[in-house]
């Protein structure tokens, strides 16, 4: 049985002495028959309290940076298309990826969960500073050595969700552990139609789950069979075909895997800029 080690960062190891954590008065003969018991709570209690938020096998290195000092949160969109990642449901916690991780924009609206690496740099790194943020945007490479240049793994972060992590200095570069987890978001998926009679596109927001899509197909009424969208750039996936005074439905799979079907999520008549708020989300 293992025995999780908080100085490793949440690694497992097996002991060389079976119960090398066990007080030595509890290793006498007449407590043997709770040794295992013992051992038991000990495993459980230890292992506990990191195995949620460490997991040596799924945290990856990076590193981060801020932007946006004296932005408004809500212009973040960038890259994904998103109008307003505030009101897109993300929050002021998102972030710009670099090209590795940003995928040509199939990593839109995927979520991470960052801590500062202390181990690496605890004078600016913040004491079990954490944050969930929400890729919305594209940090693009210079080709120089800059931060986001292939192959590292960078998060240029909003102001507010860097700040959640480390504190202000070292040029407001940091080391980072780094993983993928599920974004909770609260209410169902949203669908803004934008375009025009012959090109119909529909930014897609407020993704939960995996968060980030990997196809979209759209049925209006008078279809009678779901007709494929192609990504135009970011989360805005396109159709060409006329699908105006029909009532709209969209199926959407994600990364992960999981297809939800939205039927009849949009009425008959729709305009374009409308958002339609689902009643359905990922989990």
């Amino acid at each position: 049985m293992a025995i999780c080690s908080v100085t490793l960062v949440a690694s497992c190891k097996e002991p060389s002495e079976p119960f090398a954590l066990l007080p030595k008065w509890l290793i006498m003969e007449k407590f043997v028959p709770y040794i295992s018991i013992w051992r038991f709570v000990l495993l459980f209690t230890t292992c506990n309290l990191i195995i949620e938020e460490i997991n040596a096998q799924n945290w990856l290195n990076g590193h981060a940076t801020f932007y946006g000092v004296n932005q408004d949160p809500s212009t973040f969109g960038g890259a994904c298309g998103y109008d307003n990642p505030y009101h897109a449901g993300f929050g002021v916690n998102t972030a710009a990826l670099s090209s590795v991780l940003f995928r040509n924009g199939q990593a839109c609206g995927a979520c991470y969960r960052v801590r500062c690496n202390r181990q690496l740099d605890r004078r600016w790194c913040l004491p079990h500073g954490a944050v969930t943020v929400t890729a919305t945007n594209f940090c693009p490479p210079n080709n120089h050595g800059g931060w986001c240049d292939a192959p590292r793994q960078h998060f240029d972060m909003s102001m507010p969700a860097f700040l959640r992590i480390a504190r202000q200095g070292n040029e407001g570069v940091v080391p980072i552990l780094y993983t993928r987890v599920a974004c909770k978001r609260s209410g169902g998926v949203r669908f803004t139609l934008k375009g025009q009679s012959n090109f119909n596109m529909v930014m897609i927001s407020n993704v939960g789950g995996s968060g980030d899509i990997k196809s979209v197909s759209i049925r209006g009424s008078r279809t009678k069979t779901w007709l494929p969208m192609y990504r135009n750039w970011g989360v805005n996936w396109q159709s060409r075909n006329d699908l105006r005074s029909q009532i709209l439905s969209f199926r959407v799979t994600l990364v992960d895997g999981k297809t939800m079907e939205f039927i009849n999520v949009v009425p008959s008549a729709w305009k374009f800029g409308q958002t339609f708020a689902s009643h359905k989300q990922f989990n």
